[in-house]
């Protein structure tokens, strides 16, 4: 079984027992989320869900909160004396997906 939630402004492809890193929730840690499942899927052909019809919700557990990697902005002028560095790390939730019902 297996769905796409969209969070944060992204789709991701989630199955049962998978950890993600999303763009960051409000809620609190160890709490349970529920997403509206875009698309879903089942072993079974007829228990799939065509894109007019979301009928799944998917659960899941916030693991933890967290940052990502420091990613550099460098920019510099050419024959010129300008240079500025700067960083940013983009905060993050890790999330735990429990389970997708079918509905």
């Amino acid at each position: 079984m297996y769905a796409i939630i969209e969070t944060g402004g992204k789709q991701y492809w989630v199955v049962p027992g998978e950890i993600l890193h999303v763009e960051k929730l409000t809620a609190q840690e160890g709490t349970e989320v529920t997403f509206k499942a875009l698309w879903s899927a089942s072993q079974d052909a007829k228990n799939a869900t065509t894109p007019n019809s979301p009928t799944a919700k998917v659960t899941a557990r916030i693991v933890r909160h967290l940052q990502g990697p420091k990613i550099i902005v460098f920019r510099k002028k050419t024959k010129k004396a300008y240079e500025k560095a700067s960083g940013h790390r983009q905060e993050l939730t890790e999330i735990e997906v429990k389970d997708i019902q079918l509905t």
